[in-house]
């Protein structure tokens, strides 16, 4: 009887599984979560034949090692990185078929944050909530991989893309984010706007799953005092005690009492998942509110 289940033999430095989150709970307190790079995971699912909602696994930097304990086809992408099939090397971003007991590394990332590792079936870790996503800062979901642990995978359909790589867009050297002024821009005074919408800022090296946090000129305000807390939603640019803008990514709280001055474009999200620390970040605006 074949064993569809995954071995890790390296874990990393963070390496989690991921789907499209759980939208939707807000209300109840549980972030969405969900793949960083929401477009870098439905494409090595494309490349092995999965549905683009099937869970994968989200490396953060020095990618990881597992072992397929059946035959299976398997597609890296995001960061670009070194991949290896017992010692040799073999493509990156498109589908590639390995035995069972074979050992799939999955190296540094050579450009970019967070690489995708997808295999035929898809991981079949619990479902919670509708997701197999792991969420960091509620806790729900599986926990990060780690040595030696085992997951279930699930049954695959056979096929896979026909292609050689398939193209993927480079992690950016300019982080430009689109915003939506508000809707707490007017407790920030008229040259704090300039500022965010005028300088150029850095990522800094505490970002996370849960956000994006930026070097650079802090942001004053106009009016004093904390908001009581409202709801946050995914993209929200919060600006907390030191001024400096945090872009709220898919692990963020869902409620919070610092104001809100904008909201990034979704489609921009993605790039934000692969900026490296330091990478500059211009925040553009593109609408006020009202």
């Amino acid at each position: 009887m074949t064993d569809l289940a995954l071995a890790v033999v390296r874990a990393g430095a963070l390496t989690t599984v991921q789907d499209r989150g759980r939208p939707g709970h807000a209300h109840v307190g549980v972030p969405r979560s969900g793949a960083l790079d929401g477009p870098a995971a439905a494409l090595v699912n494309r490349l092995v034949g999965n549905r683009p909602d099937a869970a994968v696994l989200e490396t953060t930097l020095d990618g990881c090692a597992v072992r397929p304990r059946c035959a299976v086809t398997v597609a890296v992408g995001g960061a670009p990185c070194p991949v290896t099939v017992d010692g040799r090397p073999v493509p990156w971003g498109a589908p590639v078929r390995i035995a069972a007991g074979s050992l799939l590394d999955v190296g540094q990332a050579r450009a970019g944050v967070r690489s995708y590792v997808a295999v035929s079936g898809g991981l079949a870790v619990e479902a919670v909530l509708g997701s197999r996503s792991t969420d960091l800062l509620s806790g729900l979901g599986p926990p990060p991989l780690t040595d030696g642990a085992v997951l279930p995978l699930g049954p695959g359909n056979g096929t896979h893309a026909r292609v050689d790589v398939a193209p993927q867009p480079a992690p950016p050297t300019e982080l430009v984010l689109r915003v939506t002024l508000g809707p707490r821009d007017d407790w920030f005074t008229e040259a704090a706007l300039r500022t965010l919408t005028g300088r150029t800022y850095a990522v800094s090296s505490a970002s996370n799953r849960i956000g994006l946090r930026t070097k650079g000129p802090a942001l004053e305000r106009a009016v004093p005092g904390e908001l009581p807390s409202e709801g946050l939603v995914l993209g929200a640019v919060q600006v907390p005690a030191d001024g400096r803008p945090l872009v709220f990514l898919a692990d963020h709280p869902t409620t919070g009492g610092y104001p809100v001055i904008a909201v990034v474009r979704p489609a921009d999200l993605p790039a934000a998942a692969q900026a490296v620390p330091g990478t500059p970040l211009r925040f553009v605006a593109v609408r006020r509110r009202g």
